[in-house]
Parts: C-alpha cells; sequence; structure tokens
C-alpha cells in the first residue's frame, strides 16, 4: 500500500487559498499528492501554478483522495459540498469541515457521512491569513480516533497546533469558545479606541502598543492556565497568583471608568469587567 496520501482541497477562499498553498509547496517533504477545486478559476490556476492538480468538481476531487478538506463559507455551502462528495466517494474517504459551522452540524454532517462509508471531523482552524501561509495554524478536531488518526497527516502540515477536542462537534465548541473571546475582545478594543481618542490620544499608537505588549504577555490567553472555572480555594496557589492581578485590575479599571465619565464616554464593558472580572476569576463572591 502507498504511503502517499491523496489530500483534497474545496474552498479558496481567503484562508483556504493559503491553506491550500502550503499543502502544495509541502507535497513532497509531506508524501502528499494535492487535488483542488473552487467555483472561482483564478484561484485554482494559482494552485496548479504552485503544484496542485485541478478537479472538475467537488465529486471528482473526492473520488480520487483519501482525505478530503472543505473550507466553504457556511453550513449550507458544507452541505452543498457534502451532498456530491459523498455521490463519488470512495471506500476510506475522510473529510475534515474546516469551515465554522453551527453547534449541531458536525453530528448530522458525520451521520450522513457515516452512511456511506466516509468518515468525517470538524476541524475549524484559528490563526488567519497569516497563521495559514505559513504553517502555524491552530486545528481544533472533533471525531473519532481513527477519523482523527487518518487526517493528521495533513494537519500537521498545515498547522503548529493540533487538538484533538473529543467527539464530532468538539472542534466546533472549542472554536466557538475561542472566537467568543475573540470578537469580545475586539469589542473591548473599539471602547478603549473611544476612551483614548476623547482623551486627545494617538489611537494608532494605542494599537501598536496593544500588539506589542500582548505578544510580550500572551493577551486574555495570559490568565487561562487553571483546568476549572470552580470557586478558588483562599490560600491556593492560584488564589494567591491572581490575588495580585485583580487587586491591580480592579485598580485600572476604577481610574478608566472614572475618566471616561469625565470624558462622557460610554464604557459598558469596562463596567462589566469591573463587576465580573472577580467572580470570573474564581473568587469566592464575598472575597
Amino acid at each position: 500500500m502507498s504511503d502517499i496520501v491523496r489530500v483534497g482541497f474545496v474552498g479558496l477562499g481567503d484562508i483556504g487559498k493559503p491553506m491550500a498553498t502550503r499543502l502544495a509547496a509541502q507535497q513532497a517533504e509531506a508524501g502528499l499528492v494535492l487535488g483542488v477545486f473552487d467555483l472561482a478559476a483564478a484561484p485554482v490556476e494559482e494552485l496548479v501554478a504552485a503544484g496542485a492538480k485541478a478537479a472538475g468538481g467537488a465529486g471528482a476531487l473526492a473520488a480520487g483522495s483519501d482525505v478530503l478538506c472543505v473550507m466553504v463559507n457556511n453550513d449550507e455551502q458544507v452541505r452543498s459540498v457534502l451532498d456530491e462528495v459523498l455521490a463519488a466517494a470512495p471506500d476510506g474517504l475522510t473529510v475534515a469541515v474546516h469551515s465554522t459551522v453551527a453547534p449541531g452540524t458536525p453530528a448530522e454532517l458525520e451521520e450522513r457521512a457515516a452512511r456511506r462509508g466516509v468518515r468525517l471531523v470538524d476541524a475549524p482552524v484559528s490563526g488567519g491569513v497569516m497563521g495559514a501561509g505559513t504553517g502555524e495554524l491552530a486545528i481544533m478536531v472533533g471525531g473519532t480516533e481513527e477519523a482523527f488518526a487518518a487526517v493528521r497527516p495533513v494537519l500537521d502540515v498545515l498547522a503548529k497546533k493540533v487538538v484533538h477536542a473529543g467527539p464530532i462537534g468538539a472542534g466546533t465548541r472549542f472554536k466557538l469558545a475561542r472566537n467568543l473571546m475573540h470578537y469580545a475582545a475586539f469589542t473591548a478594543a473599539t471602547e478603549a479606541q473611544r476612551l483614548a481618542e476623547a482623551a486627545g490620544l494617538d489611537i494608532v499608537a494605542l494599537g501598536e502598543v496593544v500588539r506589542h505588549t500582548d505578544a510580550l504577555t500572551g493577551g486574555p490567553g495570559a490568565i487561562m492556565y487553571r483546568d476549572t472555572t470552580a470557586e478558588m480555594e483562599p490560600g491556593s496557589f492560584w488564589f494567591t497568583t491572581f490575588g495580585h492581578l485583580r487587586q491591580l485590575a480592579e485598580k485600572d479599571l476604577d481610574f478608566a471608568i472614572a475618566l471616561a465619565e469625565e470624558l462622557g464616554v460610554d464604557v459598558p464593558l469596562a463596567r462589566i469587567a469591573r463587576e465580573r472580572l472577580a467572580p470570573g476569576l474564581g473568587f469566592p463572591e464575598e472575597q
């Protein structure tokens, strides 16, 4: 049996194209052969120039693949691709859905695939265009051990961090939790920009400072080391460690809220953070 893994990639958009380009560049080293399909001709031509083979459709691509990666826009498009794939799927095919879909969609897709003898994992990605192009993505996978093992050689080319999050759907739930923080932080950033602008500051310089210091400290992820969200025991390691953080945070939030009031800037997220940071960290309500 050949050790070469035949990989198909459907969806050559903003993230899909650099992911597929990464696979094309690593084919020889990783023992892969890449085929691609997209409704748009231009990205397909780019991938062919990079060493991939073009297919006439998702079904034709699936018919010659061991692993099929799907990176399209939404649940409806994923279902449409899967319908075409399952009509032509060979024995032993494993489908990796990289699109971020609704929490219940992966289990539905896996059930449909299983009826045709096809394995399926949900494997959404995090890391943006930069990570996709350099093979430094994080990929969060939900599915059986067998299906995970089948896609792992492909994911290892695409990602620096691959997490088998659990059964089908776990990858998607993992991604949604990660993106909740991502976009809530974006919203907090817009609040900080409004405060800084009202104070007469250069908000471009503020962004530069935020990116510089987050690269050093880890940003919001810097607090995410506990393995539970339960209340902390007074005197425990984390109670002591987070005690100093809480003290600084509450002081600075109080000052920021006072500045906002002085300048007439609405900062609802800052007020929520002042109220909820301590219990969120795990401090007992009375502490």
